[in-house]
Parts: structure tokens; sequence; C-alpha cells
């Protein structure tokens, strides 16, 4: 015999109700926040939201800050590549200023 139902995910509960777009939204939200997600100090796959914006790796125990449904923002992304440019930036800089004193 078939399926009488489809398949609806983390919508089941909400039947019919607020429209086909926000259900879609809420299944990618739910579905990102469930994933494994991989630990910044000991790279494991054990990283579990605690509270907002609160993540704890569960087998280091690192616990840091994130976005509320995922780990990293993509905000915090490009936010940590500027520091690190700016950071390797002023590294050259001051070894150009210690080649020219040494000259």
């Amino acid at each position: 015999m078939g399926k009488r139902t489809k398949k609806v995910g983390p919508t089941r509960g909400l039947g019919p109700r607020y429209g086909v777009t926000v259900r879609k939204r809420y299944i990618k939200v739910l579905t990102e926040l469930r994933t494994p997600h991989t630990c910044p100090q000991c790279g494991f796959r054990r990283v579990k939201r605690e509270s907002v914006g609160v993540w704890k790796c569960r087998k280091c125990g690192f616990t840091f800050t994130g976005g509320a449904y995922t780990p990293t923002t993509k905000l915090g992304i490009v936010a940590k590549r500027v520091a690190k440019g700016a950071l390797v930036e002023e590294v050259l800089k001051a070894e150009e200023e210690a080649q020219e004193e040494t000259q």
C-alpha cells in the first residue's frame, strides 16, 4: 500500500497555516539548527546550541557565541576575514618599519 500523506518534516504540527513561504523558511532554519556543527577548537562535529546565540562543544566543553540558529553568521565570517587581513597588514607594516630602522 502507498502512503496516504506526504512527509512534511518539522512543519507537521503547523498544518495548512501560515503559508508555504513561511513554512519553507521555518524548515530551512530548523534543519540548519539541528545539523551537527564543527567545533572551532577541537574540530569535531559535536557542537550543540545551549541557548540563543550560545553554542557548546560536547567533546571538549568549549563554549562560544554565534548566531541564534547557526554557530557562525555570514556577518561574523566577513568580520573575521577583515580582522585577519588587518592583522596581516599591521605585521607587514611593522616589518617594513623595522627594516627601515636597521638601514
